[in-house]
């Protein structure tokens, strides 16, 4: 690729798509491990190893870099759930592909999720509005049309769908929880794979269930 130099307010500076990944990556570290609040536009500048002319071409400033990071985020995760809206098959399958995208991407982007959960539930660090539940609503919804597929082609046996639902997501979310906060007793994929099979057998149409007060 072509190197191209830019000027900028009278400053010229290395057009280069790796220094704006230096400079997210930069960012997110440093977000992750200080918080928005008490990172500054200099540690960003330094750990990427440009100048604060580049960061501002690129993101004109420390909010517009940590958007970005939200966006790139958000962004990876609406392919998923594409992908997965128009698969085909066995809704058990689907649903367990998906889980290990999910999980898979949140450790590729690890620090953005340190980052986005600091920012959406710690104390106020004073970062600009991103619709946080937007992930969490687009990613309940899925489960539930899934498991709603599910029921209606007979994979699964008639039951409260939410419940259901929840009962998936409380795996994914615990699987997540602890490779964040406690990486030592991580499930990792298998592990997932392995405790969503046990959901599955409990909601499974061939399931048999002992009556209630037996």
């Amino acid at each position: 690729m072509a190197l191209v130099f830019k000027k900028e307010n009278g400053v010229e500076f290395l057009n280069d798509h790796t220094v704006r990944q230096r400079l997210l990556a930069g960012a997110a570290e440093l977000f992750a491990r200080k918080g928005y609040a008490s990172t500054t536009v200099r540690e960003i500048v330094e750990a990427a190893k440009v100048t604060k002319p580049a960061l501002y071409y690129y993101f004109r400033n420390k909010e517009g870099i940590y958007l970005e990071l939200m966006r790139e985020a958000q962004s990876r995760f609406e392919i998923l759930l594409d992908s997965a809206r128009k698969e085909i098959g066995a809704v058990k399958k689907r649903i367990l592909s998906f889980s290990e995208q999910v999980f898979q991407l949140f450790l590729d982007q690890i620090e953005i999720a340190r980052l986005g959960i600091s920012v959406h539930y710690g104390p106020a660090q004073g970062a600009p509005f991103f619709d946080f539940d937007s992930f969490h609503l687009k990613f309940q919804d899925l489960i539930k049309q899934l498991i709603r597929e599910g029921i209606r082609k007979g994979e699964f046996r008639n039951g409260n769908i939410m419940d259901m639902t929840w009962a998936v997501l409380g795996v994914i979310n615990v699987a997540i929880e602890v490779q964040l906060w406690h990486p030592e007793k991580s499930i990792g994929r298998k592990g997932l794979v392995r405790i969503l099979n046990l959901v599955f057998e409990g909601i499974s149409s061939s399931t048999r269930h002992t009556p209630s007060g037996v």
